[in-house]
């Protein structure tokens, strides 16, 4: 979950399909104004899934596509809840500026 849109949509579809939040709301708010600042920079194979008005709204509710959806499956089979939970607030801690970030590259 590496990349800004894939953790996105996977984080999405998590919450508003599974009920099962992958991240805390206030997380998702954040990279929401971050992708949001930096969309145009972004490249993502379903980048033109998630548009503006989403990010604005910080939501998504369109179509999932199925490597999203295997994703979150294989990540809540293959981690517990709280190695999830180490790994997200791991990559939050280790993206700690991505707000501040003016670049994808500063984003990792």
């Amino acid at each position: 979950m590496k990349h800004p849109i894939a953790r996105y949509l996977m984080s999405a579809y998590a919450y508003y399909e599974l009920d099962d939040p992958l991240m805390t709301d206030k997380q998702f708010d954040g990279l929401s104004v971050w992708l949001l600042k930096n969309y145009d920079h972004v490249e993502h194979m379903h980048k033109d899934l998630v548009t503006i008005d989403d990010l604005k709204a910080g939501t998504y509710l369109g179509k999932y596509p199925e490597m999203v959806k295997g994703a979150v499956n294989s990540w809540n089979k293959t981690y517990s809840k709280r190695q999830q939970k180490a790994m997200i607030e791991n990559h939050f801690k280790r993206d700690q500026n991505y707000l501040k970030a003016g670049t994808l590259e500063d984003f990792f």
